[in-house]
């Protein structure tokens, strides 16, 4: 047997897949932006790093809520009752981003959540965590535990408001698996993100997001900010069905803010593109076979692939197909037999399996030795 490769058509190479290694130069400390379908990165900047994500982590306590409204452990509807310690620590008295609850007071869980999105009330976030998990800091441990089991393994929380604290640490990478989570698992309430205004208790309040007054498709998410984080901004547009999210964090003013979210996102809708490469179950080509009763056997892809990538890239893109050959038998539907090798110059390969499309039963005794013999012979493999 030997390594077979076979080319697929030039056409087909055309269309296929992103690199994260075509850049662009931003003045955000932290920056991450991905596309939600295909999940390949368009730019990274320290998205590991450890930083105070601000208010973005009211996006780990609006998870949380919209959890137990999927799951009819709550309901929009239900009431929630304003404590003391909400209304003190983060009502207007304490001078942080309110919705002027009052003591006492019943709010529906609707309002608190555009209490919380539009607002960025830290009054109602605590209203929340209290209500549904006793105390704040119980909440906090809650939330931790949620980011890990969605792969935000370097994110921790020890409050529902993304007050300064040691213990409020995120990346540039983990809030966008939260804001990609968000989006996928519960559109029903994903909308509530693209409101722009909020009225309650008689004041009414704009929402915070700069992108939102914009005409870019974005319909989310959440600011941020710190003296010690910075102005931040996770975000997401959508357009002509393909979405993007942005998460940048240490900028030096509201400005900085809006012009950069909308530079990177504007970029990253230009620059790049998402291409339908193969559709489940589809034949990609055919292997070879040795002792077989068939010559052949065709290669299945087992998921649909759509792939980004940069758009002055895709005719530089080679797709082949790879495996040892001729595959001797008896062969399985479903079983492994290759693998699609996606690569480019200056980018990391991508390898997809494939799958066998049929059976293939081994020939009998006789068959085998006629097929050796020719192999020996001639050279005549299958």
């Amino acid at each position: 047997m030997r390594l077979r490769t076979t080319f697929l058509s030039t056409a087909l190479a055309a269309s296929l897949f992103a690199t994260s290694s075509f850049a662009i130069d931003t003045i955000a400390r932290e920056a991450f932006m991905v596309d939600v379908k295909t999940g390949h990165v368009l730019l990274e900047k320290d998205a590991d790093v450890s930083m105070p994500p601000a208010s973005m982590s009211k996006l780990m306590t609006l998870y949380l809520v919209f959890e137990r409204l999927k799951d009819g452990r709550l309901s929009l509807d239900d009431e929630f009752s304003v404590s003391e310690n909400a209304w003190r620590k983060g009502g207007a008295a304490s001078g942080s981003s309110t919705m002027f609850l009052e003591p006492r007071q019943k709010v529906r869980v609707e309002d608190l959540i555009k209490g919380i999105i539009i607002q960025s009330g830290n009054d109602a976030c605590i209203v929340v965590a209290e209500a549904i998990s006793g105390s704040e800091k119980n909440f906090a441990v809650e939330m931790t535990e949620k980011a890990q089991e969605l792969g935000m393994m370097n994110s921790s929380f020890s409050n529902a408001t993304g007050w300064p604290d040691p213990g409020q640490r995120m990346t540039a990478r983990d809030l966008s698996i939260l804001a990609r989570a968000l989006i996928s698992e519960f559109p029903e309430y994903y909308k509530f993100f693209a409101e722009k205004n909020f009225k309650y208790n008689g004041i009414r309040q704009s929402n915070r997001n700069p992108l939102l007054y914009k005409t870019m498709g974005a319909d989310g998410l959440k600011t941020g900010h710190t003296s010690e984080a910075g102005y931040g901004l996770a975000s997401s547009a959508l357009r002509d069905d393909r979405r993007l999210v942005l998460v940048v964090n240490g900028l030096n003013s509201v400005r900085a803010r809006s012009s950069e979210s909308e530079r990177l996102i504007e970029w990253g809708f230009r620059e790049f593109n998402n291409y339908a490469l193969f559709k489940k179950g589809e034949e990609v080509t055919q292997a070879e076979l040795w002792l077989s009763e068939k010559q052949t056997v065709g290669l299945v892809i087992d998921q649909d692939v759509e792939v980004t990538l940069p758009r002055k890239s895709r005719r530089e893109m080679k797709v082949t197909v790879k495996y040892d050959g001729p595959i001797p038998a008896p062969i399985k539907k479903g079983q492994q037999l290759a693998k699609v090798v996606i690569s480019a110059p200056d980018t990391k390969s991508v390898e997809i399996p494939l799958y066998a499309a049929e059976d293939a039963g081994r020939l009998g005794f006789v068959g085998r030795l006629g097929a050796a013999l020719k192999s020996i012979i001639w050279g005549v493999t299958g």
